[in-house]
């Protein structure tokens, strides 16, 4: 192989590794949103206490943040 297709391999794998890691956040922060389901908490913003709207939780089901909460975090 060319240097260049050795790098091309390499930044596909790194790629590929990322999308994995993603993944695998993604999974486990559902996973947590199961068990706020079970215990009644699923819903309600973890920093004010306020519902979550179902529009955000379509959108982002496993956040435990509301709206106003996340851009107050990001301020």
């Amino acid at each position: 192989l060319t240097s260049m297709e050795h790098g091309a391999e390499s930044e596909e794998k790194e790629t590929m590794n990322r999308m994995a890691a993603r993944q695998a956040k993604y999974i486990k922060n559902l996973e947590f949103a199961l068990i706020r389901i079970e215990n009644g908490t699923y819903g309600i913003c973890s920093d004010s206490g306020s519902l979550i709207s179902k529009e955000r939780l379509r959108a982002v089901p496993h956040t435990t943040q509301s709206i106003a909460s996340k851009i107050k975090q990001n301020e």
